[in-house]
């Protein structure tokens, strides 16, 4: 196992604007890897490049000094001045042995990733992987090592509820949405068209049929949203002469005052007198406490969104412990494992060798006493020769595992 090596560039000691100097865009990952592995004589390597952490994870003896991260790094031919590739190497986190298989499998699971219980981690992982098995890059150990990487995810997401509760403010506003009865087809205003309202528009785009239109200060923005949704687009300044009625309305601004008084209110109404639903997602509010007093709404708003997240964020690292515990288990599961196929690896050549010592004795050393033998004589020689020679293939490689499984993980890979 001490050969398992991880180079790690994470959203915990690099800014997320600077890991983007680091990203290997798919183009050039092979040409890149290519070079370093064959310049620093690498056997088995993948490289994990997602928004908030670089990752290259590699099999091989080489000790995790200075100048080897140094190397490693000039041969990816960063393009980055080299006082700047200096600060990085003052920015990685280096993990050898069991201490990377801890981490590859905590990260795989998202104890380590930015919001804890993000499935989507483990989906990066393996896209990252297959990229580089595909291109030749990986070999048999980090094969089995990504096989229980896979199984422990699935375990941790299945048997614990660290993925259950979302914690996403968008979320949670389509989850309170889906509790009130929607009228079929909702006519939904959009104010905004920001990345909240572009999220929680993808949420209903995805799950109901939805007549939009949206209103944002540039026309622009509020067009390109407004093509993702086959929706009308128009600019905020016109939002008093729209008069076609809403059945939602979701607001989501930078304006530092409510933008919604009750005369914009009652002309957006247009003499509708419904119970309308408003989710205002911004921070001040954008709409005007007069609204919700003099109308009938349902209003969802950030700050008790806001509450629900932190109570699920806390429920999420209320199970760390349960994870943890799933992950130790992989890891005595996966130890014996890697010793058996040590075995089975070593042990590849011995049937042939066997197959032929059996061939050379029947044919050149004992060749002139097997044909004086009867017919009946020599079928009872081929069989006990062929029942030793299984034997002799089957007894040692289980010896030789059972031997392995039992010594200490001291002797290392």
């Amino acid at each position: 196992m001490k050969n398992l090596k991880v180079l790690a560039f994470t959203h915990k000691h690099v800014e997320l604007k600077d890991l983007g100097n680091l990203v290997i865009c798919n183009e050039d990952l092979e040409s890149r890897l290519i070079n370093l592995k064959h310049s620093l004589d690498i056997p088995e390597i993948f490289y994990i490049g997602t928004c908030n952490r670089v990752e290259f994870v590699f099999y091989g003896a080489h000790e995790l000094t200075h100048e080897f991260i140094a190397d490693f790094m000039g041969k990816l031919n960063f393009c980055v001045p080299q006082e700047r590739l200096q600060c990085y190497l003052g920015q990685v986190n280096k993990y050898e042995g069991m201490d990377a298989l801890n981490h590859l499998l905590r990260m795989s699971c998202s104890l380590e990733s930015l919001v804890v219980g993000e499935k989507e981690i483990l989906a990066q992982v393996r896209r990252a992987y297959d990229r580089c098995r595909e291109a030749g890059f990986t070999g048999d150990f980090l094969r089995l090592m990504m096989d229980r990487l896979v199984k422990t995810a699935k375990e941790v997401y299945t048997y614990t509820k660290i993925s259950r509760n979302p914690i996403s403010v968008v979320s949670l506003a389509y989850r309170k949405l889906r509790e009130l009865k929607l009228v079929e087809n909702p006519r939904i205003i959009i104010i905004g068209s920001g990345e909240t309202n572009q999220n929680l528009a993808k949420y209903f785009q995805k799950n109901q049929k939805a007549k939009f239109v949206i209103f944002n200060r540039t026309l622009e923005n509020a067009k390109a949203l407004a093509e993702e949704l086959n929706a009308e687009a128009y600019p905020l300044a016109d939002i008093d002469q729209y008069k076609e009625g809403f059945d939602i309305l979701i607001t989501c601004t930078g304006a530092p005052t409510s933008i919604i008084d009750n005369t914009l209110y009652q002309s957006l109404l247009n003499g509708e007198t419904d119970k309308k639903i408003i989710i205002d997602l911004a921070v001040p509010n954008d709409v005007d406490a007069e609204v919700l007093q003099n109308n009938l709404i349902h209003y969802i708003e950030v700050s008790s969104l806001q509450a629900i997240a932190e109570k699920n964020i806390q429920e999420r690292y209320n199970e760390l412990e349960s994870a943890e515990k799933i992950i130790q288990d992989n890891i005595q599961e996966f130890l014996p494992l890697i010793k058996q196929r040590r075995v089975e690896v070593a042990m590849r050549e011995v049937p042939e060798k066997i197959k032929e010592i059996k061939s050379f004795a029947l044919n050149e050393v004992f060749a002139q006493e097997v044909q004086a033998l009867t017919p009946e004589a020599r079928e009872v020689l081929e069989k006990v020769i062929n029942y030793m020679e299984k034997k002799y293939i089957k007894v040692p490689m289980v010896m030789a595992k059972e031997i392995l499984v039992k010594t200490p993980e001291t002797e290392k890979n």
